[in-house]
């Protein structure tokens, strides 16, 4: 898929197998994927949604949001 793509609150959700609702209220806490605001419309790039999950590898269930990258930015 074309990194630079924008996905729709539920594509993206889908394609982090999270619900719509889990994203929304990332976005109000700030500790989700970043996002694009097009006046009303809130939508994801597939390459933020790659880096966020990214960015969330770990080799150990002890391995803390520390250890690696908090967010993508």
């Amino acid at each position: 898929m074309d990194s630079d793509h924008l996905l729709t609150p539920e594509a993206a959700a889908a394609r982090l197998g999270c619900s719509k609702s889990t994203l929304a209220k990332a976005r109000m806490s700030g500790s989700g994927v970043v996002f694009v605001k097009i006046g009303r419309l809130v939508r994801y790039r597939a390459a933020d949604l790659e880096a966020f999950v990214g960015a969330r590898v770990r080799a150990s269930t002890s391995e803390s949001e520390a250890a690696g990258t908090d967010r993508a930015a």
